[in-house]
């Protein structure tokens, strides 16, 4: 190897994991943002064409848009006031992600999940839970 190629490898492995970290980190911060706000439209822009949503006792599988039905029903009885994500972690390496949040509403709090896969350079809401605290 050359002394450039050596540098151009050194430069591709620095970049490749903060661009994944970043692509995550924006995807969590809009994720966050359309749970907080409420708004179901913007947060099944992230949905899988399939997604598991458990709402305390009921769940299932769900089509994106039948998911999004379900979550904005979830938001108009239980209009959130605040969320937070408190913990992240990669699940299974870099093509997987999960996040633990707070969604406080009117009605009570739940501990909320977010389970993320990266399919074509773009990750994806998978799993998503919120669970009564």
């Amino acid at each position: 190897m050359t002394k450039n190629s050596k540098t151009r490898l050194f430069i591709t492995m620095l970049i490749v994991p903060i661009m994944i970290f970043a692509t995550k980190a924006g995807d969590l911060e809009n994720i966050a943002a359309a749970i907080s706000s409420g708004n179901s439209k913007e947060l099944a822009t992230y949905f899988d064409n399939t997604v598991e949503v458990k709402i305390a006792n009921k769940e299932g599988a769900y089509s994106k848009s039948q998911a999004e039905a379900i979550i904005k029903d979830f938001f108009t009885k239980n209009p959130p006031t605040s969320f937070s994500f408190i913990h992240e972690g990669n699940s299974g390496g870099n093509n997987a992600h999960y996040a633990i949040g707070n969604l406080v509403t009117s009605k009570g709090t739940y501990r909320t999940y977010v389970y993320l896969k990266k399919i074509n350079n773009k990750f994806v809401i998978q799993e998503l839970k919120f669970d009564n605290e």
